[in-house]
C-alpha cells in the first residue's frame, strides 16, 4: 500500500506527467489533479481515475494531500505554493521557484515556519548523464575545472509564456553548473536578443565567473531549429560531454594528463589529444528520480535534494542575466 496521498495542481505540458509518474510509484497514490483548464483537467482525471477539480483550494480541503506538485504560470507559484503548504502538504514547486526573489523569500520562510518540506523542480540534476558527470567530478577525475559550457536551444515554443527564455531556461543550466561544481558564482555578463517573443528576450548569450576561477558560458535560445541539450566540462586532464537528449556521457582525454605521466609532473603544462571514453550509464526517467527522491525525504524526514535556496540562487542568477542584457553590464551577485 502507498504511504503518501499526492495531488498535482496544474497538468499541463509538464504537470501532467507528475501525474503520471505519481501514479507509477509505489510510495505515492495520486488523489487528485486540478487545473483552469475544465475539459483537460477532467481528460487527465479520466486517465487516471482520479477526482479533478478547477479550484486547488477546494482539491486541498477535501484530498489533504501529504505531496503536491505546483506546475502553475511562474506568476502564481508563490500563491498556489503557500496555500498547499499552509493545508500541510509538503510541496514540489517547478522551476523557476517563483518570480522574484521576494517572492521566493517569502516562500521558504513560510515553509520552514510551517515546517514543511519544499523542493524546487530542477529536473536536470536528476539526469542519469549529469549524476554520473557529477561522480566523475566529485573523484577528481578531470583534475581542475577551468569552464563549463552548457547549450539549451531549440525552436520557439507553442504554449503561451509568462517569462522570458533567460527565466524559463537558463535556471536549469545555471543549477547544473552549482551542482556539478560544486562553486557559487560572482559575477555574470549577458546579451539577450528579442527576436519572436512580444513581451520577452529569447536569445541569450552568457558569461559566469564562479568564485573559484571557473569560467561559465550560456548559449539558450528559442530560435534554433533543432534541439540542442549540451554541457561540456573542461578541466586538466581533458573534457567530460553530456548529450542531454540521448543521456550520453563521453571523456576527450588530455594525453599529456594520463598515468603515471600525470603522477610525476603534477602540473599541466601541455595539452594532447589522447583516447575518447563513451560510458556506459543505466538510463531512467529523470523525472521519476526527481518524484522518487522527493517521497523519499518526506517519508524518511529527510532534506530534499533541491532545496528552496538551490531555486532561489538559480533565480537570482537568472534575474541577474536579464538586467545584465538589458544594461549591457557585468552584475555582481
Amino acid at each position: 500500500m502507498a504511504d503518501l496521498k499526492a495531488a498535482v495542481i496544474g497538468v499541463g505540458s509538464m504537470g501532467r506527467h507528475h501525474a503520471r509518474v505519481y501514479t507509477a510509484l509505489p510510495a505515492t497514490t495520486l488523489v487528485g489533479v486540478v487545473d483552469r483548464d475544465a475539459e483537460r483537467v477532467h481528460d487527465i482525471g479520466a486517465t487516471y481515475g482520479v477526482p479533478a477539480y478547477t479550484d486547488y483550494r477546494e482539491m486541498l480541503e477535501t484530498e489533504q494531500p501529504d505531496l503536491v506538485t505546483v506546475a502553475v504560470p511562474t506568476s502564481l507559484h508563490e500563491t498556489v505554493a503557500s496555500r498547499a503548504l499552509e493545508s500541510g502538504a509538503h510541496v514540489l514547486v517547478e522551476k523557476p521557484i517563483t518570480a522574484t526573489i521576494e517572492e521566493a523569500e517569502r516562500l521558504i520562510d513560510r515553509a520552514d515556519e510551517l515546517d514543511r518540506k519544499l523542493m524546487v523542480g530542477h529536473i536536470v540534476r536528476f539526469d542519469p548523464s549529469i549524476q554520473a558527470l557529477k561522480k566523475h567530478l566529485d573523484e577528481g577525475e578531470l583534475g581542475r575545472i577551468f569552464q563549463i559550457v552548457c547549450r539549451r536551444v531549440g525552436p520557439f515554443p507553442s504554449r503561451i509564456r509568462d517569462v522570458g527564455v533567460v527565466v524559463d531556461l537558463a535556471p536549469h543550466d545555471l543549477d547544473v553548473m552549482r551542482y556539478v561544481s560544486g562553486d557559487e558564482p560572482l559575477r555574470v555578463y549577458a546579451e539577450t536578443q528579442q527576436e519572436i517573443h512580444t513581451d520577452h528576450e529569447d536569445l541569450l548569450t552568457a558569461l559566469v565567473h564562479f568564485r573559484g576561477g571557473l569560467t561559465g558560458m550560456l548559449e539558450i535560445n528559442w530560435l534554433t531549429p533543432t534541439k540542442v541539450r549540451d554541457v561540456t566540462v573542461l578541466g586538466e586532464r581533458g573534457m567530460f560531454r553530456v548529450d542531454s537528449l540521448t543521456k550520453d556521457l563521453f571523456f576527450y582525454e588530455n594525453a599529456q594528463a594520463n598515468g603515471e605521466m600525470w603522477s610525476a609532473l603534477e602540473m599541466l603544462k601541455g595539452v594532447s589529444e589522447g583516447r575518447m571514453v563513451r560510458y556506459p550509464l543505466q538510463r531512467y526517467e529523470p523525472l521519476k528520480a526527481e518524484l522518487e527522491a522527493f517521497a523519499k525525504a518526506v517519508l524518511d524526514d529527510e532534506p530534499v535534494p533541491v532545496k528552496g535556496q538551490d531555486g532561489l540562487q538559480a533565480l537570482r542568477l537568472a534575474l541577474a542575466l536579464v538586467e545584465s542584457g538589458k544594461r549591457h553590464q557585468i552584475i555582481e551577485i
